[in-house]
């Protein structure tokens, strides 16, 4: 399907590292029509790390979408009925931010963002930078897994050996996982061999 004209809200928290793969999906998006309407977590925006300043990462979203950044909670609830989006992608998603998402705490841009459009019956996608998917965090991920308009980029295990219970999402693959969403449809498999994706 085509994404022209569709309007999509992109949340990014705290997985820094994550974020080289994640910018030129953004693009991808922006090339294809759609309109990218980006929120940020405060982590986002005032973590200074050795992948860059949180600043710095805000600016470089707004310029790539043409969009100021959401950073607060009270502008991000009017993305509820007043200013519907059509899918709500949510990349990369931290454990912290998951493990919220599944037990409803919306204490950021980005959550009450994703709960604004889950009101509106529209589709959430997500993608998982996380170090605990099969530790502790595994059970909110499930619970997530099996909520009804909540969609994930397939994802895997990115270290097996050195950080088993680590799993990251296929980013590449996220322009496909919005389309197959709005269609409301899991792109599949959505378990796949994420560490030979960097190989």
């Amino acid at each position: 399907m085509s994404l022209k004209g569709k309007r999509i809200g992109f949340g990014l928290t705290g997985s820094h590292c994550t974020y080289d793969a994640v910018f030129p999906e953004i693009e991808k998006l922006v090339q294809m029509g759609a309109e990218v309407v980006p929120i940020v977590t405060f982590t986002v925006k005032n973590t200074e790390t050795r992948f860059g300043k949180g600043e710095d990462w805000v600016q470089r979203i707004e310029d790539l979408t043409g969009n100021k950044a959401i950073n607060s909670i009270v502008a991000a609830e009017p993305l509820g009925p007043k200013m519907p989006l059509d899918c709500m992608v949510i990349a990369p998603l931290t454990g912290v931010s998951m493990s919220k998402f599944a037990n409803a705490i919306n204490d950021s841009p980005v959550l009450m963002a994703a709960k604004a459009t889950l009101r509106n019956l529209k589709p959430v996608v997500l993608g998982i930078s996380t170090n605990d998917a099969l530790g502790l965090n595994g059970v909110n991920l499930m619970r997530l897994m099996a909520t009804k308009n909540i969609f994930f980029i397939p994802y895997g295990q990115d270290d097996p050996v050195k950080k088993p219970n680590s799993m990251v999402a296929r980013m590449t693959l996220l322009t496909e996982t919005v389309e197959a969403a709005i269609e409301g449809n899991q792109l599949q498999p959505v378990l796949v061999e994420k560490y030979k994706d960097s190989e």
